[in-house]
């Protein structure tokens, strides 16, 4: 018998005892009072207590050069021998508790890669040179952790660090929700993935109707490049995040067909000046840098089949200017120095049929075995200021494999996947294998 179980036996007995038998006396009385409450307030934080989390063990065998030449010079490295690695991509810790009346708050905790972090500090006592400090090592970031009002299902407030939900992955970016080992490759490049920012959101569902409104800071121009987009412009290199510029985000999902979802989501806001580099020049009167982004998605579970599919579309006004400016910075700079692209799209699907569904014994054993297929379509660079683009930025990727779920909480992957290439490069295959979990431990 657990402490939990326990508890409630002993509340529900003593509160079965008669009331002549606390008669002895008053202080004996008020001693089981209190002894009750006590049981009472523990159950209850315990209760409100909410704990879980997810995590992913990958090896992948990648049969082309890890070279970052391997683009610039494709002849020198198409031929490279294969190269493997061993990752944790994600290992998150979700933390919530319940305070009553509305009250809430959740938090993720999120291990990432095992890689270093370190953050960027301009010294000012030696002419505002950026330097690097190495903080930790394994990198461990705070994904989100926010406070949360519920007025009713249809309306909540939430303010604090929270998960931007534009586009699919970023909105169901757990391993049970996209079948291939990693995330797709598509939105997982161009936009920022998982992406979360500390902000102040409204949402809440209504019948079949799910929604999400969000206010929070711009991204950084600076930051921006042509084989990644704006992925790497929420990211701040200091030990604070500038909101020079602000931007706002918001998503609808509709849930009216049996076992389908479609959602459509959407993000605009201004990223020019919002760094500590100076902007001051008359040359960037006027520029703003809006980010405007429009996304599609949509889920289907039925008759064994799970499928899922999205659409992205990205501009940035003014890339022109962004990219001289970006160049021209300093080598000191956090500035990837590389002309950006005003349009990126990135667009994708994936379908896998469970086997076990045709099993009766499997069926009832909760158990499932997808075979899937997947395609990626992303382009960072679709549409550029003059003629000059990154043939390479414009991928393919088709993969297929398994997932095998043995319980709901733990998903077996492995998959083979290749990208489809301008035929001078290698079209860098990969075997891919994975096991990962997500559930929830009280």
């Amino acid at each position: 018998m657990n402490l939990h179980t326990f508890s409630l036996f002993l509340l529900s007995a003593t509160l079965l005892i008669p009331a002549g038998a606390y008669a002895a006396n008053e202080e004996s009385e008020a001693s089981e009072e209190i002894q009750i409450e006590d049981i009472r307030s523990k159950i209850s934080a315990w209760d409100r207590l909410h704990v879980g989390g997810y995590g992913e063990v990958a090896m992948s065998r990648n049969f082309y050069s890890d070279n970052y030449l391997r683009y610039s010079e494709p002849g020198r490295y198409k031929d490279s021998r294969s190269h493997g690695r061993f990752d944790l991509p994600h290992v998150v810790i979700y933390l919530g508790y319940d305070f009553g009346k509305g009250w809430s708050f959740s938090s993720e905790i999120e291990f990432e890669h095992g890689g270093t972090e370190s953050a960027i500090e301009i010294e000012t006592e030696e002419a505002g040179e950026y330097e690097t400090e190495v903080e930790r090592g394994g990198e461990v970031a705070l994904e989100q952790f926010y406070i949360q009002k519920e007025f009713m299902p249809q309306l909540k407030l939430r303010a604090g660090m929270q998960v931007v939900p534009v586009g699919a992955t970023n909105a169901h970016h757990e391993p049970n929700q996209f079948f291939g080992v990693y995330r797709p490759e598509g939105e997982n490049t161009i936009m920022p993935c998982t992406w979360h920012e500390v902000s102040v959101s409204l949402s809440g569902k209504a019948g079949k109707w799910g929604y999400m409104a969000m206010f929070l800071p711009g991204l950084d121009s600076e930051r921006f490049g042509n084989q990644s987009w704006i992925h790497d412009g929420s990211a701040s290199p200091f030990e604070f995040k500038i909101a020079n510029n602000y931007a706002f985000a918001a998503r609808i999902d509709n849930y009216s067909v049996k076992g389908l979802r479609i959602g459509l989501s959407g993000y605009v806001g201004n990223s020019f000046r919002n760094t500590l580099y100076p902007t001051e020049s008359t040359k960037n009167d006027g520029v703003r840098g809006t980010v405007s982004i429009l996304s599609a998605d949509f889920k289907y579970e039925g008759y064994n089949w799970l499928i899922r599919g999205f659409y992205d579309h990205g501009h940035l006004s003014d890339a022109a200017h962004i990219s001289k400016f970006n160049i021209s910075m300093s080598k000191n700079s956090t500035s990837k120095r590389q002309e950006v692209a005003s349009d990126a799209v990135a667009a994708g699907a994936e379908a896998g049929y469970d086997i076990f569904g045709l099993i009766p014994r499997m069926r009832a054993d909760r158990q499932k075995f997808y075979v899937f297929g997947r395609y990626d379509y992303y382009d960072s660079m679709a549409k550029t200021a003059d003629s000059a683009r990154l043939q390479w930025c414009k991928r393919q990727v088709v993969s297929a494999g398994i997932n095998w779920f043995p319980i709901p909480q733990i998903v077996v992957k492995a998959d083979y996947s290749c990208r489809l290439l301008d035929k001078k490069y290698n079209n860098e295959p990969s075997i891919n294998i994975g096991i990962a979990y997500v559930g929830w431990f009280k």
